[in-house]
C-alpha cells in the first residue's frame, strides 16, 4: 500500500468488529512500597536510574506470591514536570531499560526535561525476575530448513516445536499461566501508583502499541497522553496478523533487491530485481546443502535477512554479505552478517521465550496442524521469503500447554486525543493495522510515513515525524486532517552503500532499531 492515493483514501478497509470479549476487571492493587531510584547510568546514558517493583504474579491474588519488575528512570529537569513517560520497544520480550534513555535522549531537550521518562522490563523479561528462558539451545546452528520440502523436513520442526513447548511447560509451568498482556498491562498499573501518579503518559513501539492499547482499555481513567508508533492489527493477534507479516516482509526482501540493483557499481550483481532475487534463492539452496562455515544455513540465512525487513539502515550490511557470496563463495561477510543480525544470544533467547509464552497465551491458535500446513503452503506460493520462518517461529503455540485467553476489543471512545504514527510499507506491523486502530480509538490522530519501510518510525531522524511528537508531548496538540491520515510526511531518505556512506549508529551512539523488540 504505498500510493499517497491509498494512504489519504478515506474507504481503506478495516476489520474493526471481529474482536469483541472484554477481559475480566482487574482487581485493585494492592499498596506498593516507594521505589528507591538508584544510579545506574551508562556512558550513552549517564542520567539513567534505576529500581525495582514487587509486583503479584497473579493480580487477581495481590496478596500471593511476588515477582519483581526492573525499572529505570531519565528524571524531569524542568521545574514542572507532566508525570510519567512509560515507553516500551516492543516484542512481545523487549527490554525497555535502554529505551527510556534513547527516548530522553532523541527528543527535544526542552520536551524531555517536562517527563520523568520511565522504561521497566516487562514481566518475565531481562532483569525482571524470574527472567523466563525455556530451551537455551532452541536456535542452535544448523537447524533444519524452515521449508518442509520432505515430510522428514515437516517432522524435525515440528519436533522443534513440540520440544520448545514442553520445555517452558517442565520449567516454568507456575508462571505460565500469568504471562500475558492483560498481566503486563495490570503490572503497568502497579508502576503508575508507585510512582504516586494518578495518570500515566505512555509511549509504545510495535507490540508496545498493543500493550498500550490494552492499558487504554482497562484503564481509560489513567491515560494522559498515549503515542502508538507501527501499529499493531488488533483485529488479527495473533495468527492472522502473522500471515499478514508474511506477505509484507516478502515485499520489502524485494524492496532490498531492487535497492541493490539500484546499487549495481557497487555491488556488481546486476540491474535486474528479479535477477537478484534469483540469485539470492540459489545462495539458500546452496546453503541448505552447505552450510557457510558451518553455522548459516538455509534457516540461519532467513534469520540474517529478517532484520533487513525491519530497518534498511541494515541493508549495506546485508548486500555486502550476499554480493561477496555470490561473486567470490567468500563465505565471511555471510558469517559475520549471521552474528550481528540473525544469531541469537542469551538476550534474545528470553526474548523468544517470553515472545512465545505472551502470544500463545493471549489468544487461541489453530490446534490442528493441518491448518498451518494449509496456510503456509499458500502464502509461500506467493510470498516465500519468509512464510515457513514465520510459521515454525510461531508454532510452539500450536502445542502450548496453557489455557488461552479471549481476545480484547481495543475499542475505545473515554481517551482524550492519542497520536498515532505509522509507515505505509511497514512489514512487521503493516499499514492496515495503523487504519484500524485510528478508527478504533475516538479522537485518535494517524501521522503517515508515505513509502516508509523501517518498523519504528519516530526518534529515528525523520523530523516532519518528530515535529508532531515533539508537539503533542509539549501540550497535547494532535494534527487533523479530512482522510484516513491526519498528516502525511515523507519517508526517510533510502540508505548508501558502505563505501559511499557509512551506515553509522547517530550521535546518541545507538540506533532506535537496536533497542526495538522483534519480532513485533
Amino acid at each position: 500500500m504505498t500510493p499517497r492515493a491509498a494512504v489519504l483514501c478515506a474507504s481503506a478497509a478495516v476489520l474493526a468488529g471481529s474482536v469483541t470479549a472484554l477481559p475480566a476487571q482487574a482487581a485493585p492493587p494492592a499498596p506498593a512500597a516507594p521505589l528507591v531510584w538508584k544510579a545506574c547510568g551508562t556512558n550513552a546514558y549517564p542520567t539513567l536510574q534505576c529500581a525495582s517493583l514487587k509486583v503479584p504474579l497473579d493480580h487477581s491474588h495481590p496478596s500471593g506470591r511476588q515477582i519483581t519488575l526492573a525499572l529505570s528512570r531519565v528524571p524531569h529537569t524542568a521545574q514542572t514536570s507532566q508525570g510519567p513517560l512509560l515507553v516500551n520497544p516492543g516484542g512481545p520480550g523487549g527490554s525497555g531499560l535502554r529505551l527510556a534513555g534513547y527516548v530522553a535522549s532523541a527528543l527535544p531537550a526542552d520536551v524531555a526535561a517536562q517527563y520523568d521518562v520511565i522504561g521497566f522490563d516487562p514481566r518475565g523479561v531481562g532483569q525482571s525476575s524470574p527472567a523466563l528462558d525455556c530451551a537455551p539451545d532452541h536456535f542452535k546452528t544448523v537447524r533444519p530448513d524452515t521449508v518442509p520440502a520432505s515430510a522428514a523436513l515437516e517432522r524435525a520442526n515440528i519436533a522443534r516445536a513440540k520440544s520448545f513447548a514442553a520445555a517452558c511447560s517442565r520449567k516454568y509451568a507456575d508462571v505460565l499461566p500469568y504471562i500475558d498482556t492483560v498481566s503486563a498491562v495490570r503490572d503497568m498499573d502497579s508502576i503508575r501508583q508507585a510512582l504516586g501518579a494518578p495518570k500515566i503518559n505512555y509511549f509504545g513501539y510495535s507490540y508496545g502499541t498493543y500493550l498500550g492499547a490494552v492499558y487504554a482499555k482497562l484503564y481509560p481513567e489513567r491515560v494522559r497522553r498515549l503515542v502508538l508508533d507501527s501499529i499493531v492489527d488488533p483485529t488479527g493477534v495473533w495468527y492472522k496478523d502473522n500471515l499478514a507479516q508474511d506477505y509484507a516482509f516478502d515485499d520489502r526482501h524485494r524492496a532490498l533487491m531492487a535497492w541493490i540493483a539500484r546499487y549495481d557499481s557497487a555491488y556488481h550483481l546486476g540491474k535486474d530485481p528479479a535477477k537478484i532475487e534469483a540469485a539470492w534463492y540459489a545462495m539458500r539452496a546452496a546453503l541448505a546443502k552447505k552450510p557457510a562455515e558451518g553455522k548459516v544455513g538455509a534457516s540461519e540465512l532467513e534469520d540474517t535477512f529478517i532484520p533487513g525487513g525491519y530497518y534498511d539502515g541494515n541493508w549495506p550490511y546485508l548486500a555486502e554479505a550476499f554480493a561477496a557470496y555470490v561473486r567470490d563463495r567468500n563465505t565471511a561477510p555471510l558469517l559475520e552478517a549471521y552474528e550481528k543480525f540473525g544469531a541469537v544470544d542469551g538476550a534474545g533467547e528470553n526474548g523468544y521465550s517470553i515472545y512465545a509464552a505472551v502470544q500463545c497465551r493471549d489468544t487461541s491458535w489453530p490446534t490442528g496442524w493441518s491448518r498451518w500446513r494449509t496456510d503456509t503452503w499458500t502464502v509461500y506460493r506467493k510470498a516465500p521469503f519468509m512464510a515457513w520462518n514465520n510459521a515454525w517461529y510461531n508454532a510452539p503455540c500450536a502445542f502450548w500447554p496453557t489455557s488461552k485467553h479471549s481476545p480484547i476489543s481495543v475499542a475505545n471512545s473515554k481517551l482524550p486525543p492519542t497520536l498515532l504514527f505509522q509507515a505505509t510499507n511497514d512489514a512487521a506491523t503493516p499499514y492496515p493495522g495503523g487504519v484500524t486502530v485510528h478508527r478504533l480509538l475516538a479522537r485518535s490522530s494517524l501521522v503517515v510515513e508515505d513509502g516508509g519501510g523501517n518498523h519504528g518510525i519516530t526518534l529515528s531522524e525523520n523530523s516532519c515525524l518528530d515535529t508532531y511528537l515533539a508537539a503533542y508531548l509539549t501540550d497535547g496538540t494532535v494534527p487533523r486532517g479530512p482522510g484516513v491520515a491526519d498528516a502525511v510526511c515523507r519517508k526517510s531518505p533510502d540508505p548508501k552503500p558502505l563505501a559511499t556512506k557509512s551506515a553509522t549508529a547517530p550521535s546518541g551512539g545507538e540506533t532506535l532499531h537496536a533497542l526495538l523488540g522483534m519480532r513485533r
